[in-house]
């Protein structure tokens, strides 16, 4: 029958629009060594987003000695950012590469207001938006001590204390004004990033089911 076929469609219809429209597409950002991997592990699975690192995707690439690997190795050893083009084309073969999901948790992206308007452009071009940003807070006493910690543990080479301190110099000169940024948008939330795994992840789930 013709009204029963017709219904099915605008009920498919409907639903791709709205998996179009509501995309639940969270930043998370923080020093390094804040705990942004661990918990977007964390909320990812949670919640169905998909997870997609700047610095995972970096590092399989530098373990496997590709073009882009030999790229960036120089440029993440110094504790530099890697260029805004090169992340943003990263960022759409990602983006390209998931279906079935949710929506996306981004670690480690954007870190400059450059890379912010170029990312809004981008979700733009999907018809899709930033839906929260998150921050993790941790004095840099506490990172330093973290990270030298895991670099003695793992045997990271790159983590020495003076690569970690200009890290941080990185950090609060092209990162904090991000803060600002999305203040001014009204998506903007920070979580106090000490404490226990599970506590930390317990008040951002209570951050993003505020927004979800």
């Amino acid at each position: 029958m013709v009204i029963p076929t017709v219904y099915i469609y605008l009920q498919l219809t409907f639903l791709i629009i709205i998996n179009i429209y509501y995309m639940f597409n969270f930043i998370i950002f923080g020093p390094p060594g804040s705990g942004k991997g661990t918990q977007s592990a964390k909320i990812a699975e949670k919640y169905n987003l998909a997870h997609i690192s700047t610095g995972d995707i970096f590092r399989k690439n530098i373990k496997e000695k590709t073009e882009l690997g030999l790229k960036v190795k120089s440029i993440i050893d110094s504790g530099e950012l890697v260029p805004d083009e090169l992340l943003i084309d990263i960022l759409k073969d990602a983006i390209n590469s998931y279906s079935g999901v949710r929506g996306f948790i981004f670690d480690g992206f954007p870190r400059t207001i450059r890379q912010a308007d170029e990312f809004e452009e981008l979700l733009k071009s999907k018809n899709q938006k930033v839906s929260l940003v998150l921050s993790l807070k941790v004095d840099d006493e506490e990172i330093i001590t973290r990270l030298m910690k895991r670099a003695e543990e793992q045997g990271r080479l790159d983590d020495t204390r003076e690569v970690i301190e200009n890290r941080l110099k990185v950090y609060h000169r092209q990162t904090e004004p991000l803060i600002e940024y999305y203040k001014k948008k009204g998506k903007f939330e920070s979580i106090y990033g000490i404490g226990t795994i599970d506590e930390i992840f317990s008040n951002i789930c209570k951050v993003i089911d505020r927004y979800i």
